[in-house]
């Protein structure tokens, strides 16, 4: 396994979390919109989002209504940090995150590459408030 196999730009083809009774569900929608980037320096970036996020009612970036703005979390992801890779997974180490509680934190993923194609998945964790895991498919750009 060499690291320039996850070195470039992926698309997100599909994001779902999977419960533990089998339930299968798209907390950004079946059509969610995402990139990940890993560069050489062994740092990476990650975004997804809602592909129909509702636009706040001003042009101004800080003036958002408290729902607006709530809404705006619900519907997007995003972190970046130094990553590095081993045998079966890929540890990023999050510098920045829209989820604060993972700033500073090692978020383990498990990967499988086939053909140009990137799936990461990851142990259980709590997505409201049942254990989930998530399995996102990317397609090298």
């Amino acid at each position: 396994m060499t690291q320039n196999q996850f070195i470039g730009t992926w698309k997100l083809i599909s994001a779902e979390v999977r419960s533990e009774d089998g339930q299968i569900n798209y907390p950004y929608g079946t059509d969610a919109i995402g990139y990940i980037i890993y560069n050489p320096d062994g740092y990476m970036a990650v975004v997804i989002m809602n592909a129909n996020r509702t636009k706040f009612g001003s042009q101004d970036i800080k003036s958002g209504t408290t729902e607006e703005k709530a809404s705006a979390a619900e519907t997007y992801v995003s972190y970046c940090g130094k990553y590095e890779i081993h045998e079966h997974t890929v540890i990023h180490h999050l510098d920045v995150s829209l989820f604060p509680n993972w700033i500073n934190t090692d978020q383990e993923r498990f990967f499988k590459f086939e053909g140009n194609r990137l799936t990461l998945s990851t142990d259980p964790f709590l997505i409201l408030g049942k254990q989930q895991t998530a399995h996102l498919i990317w397609e090298k750009v």
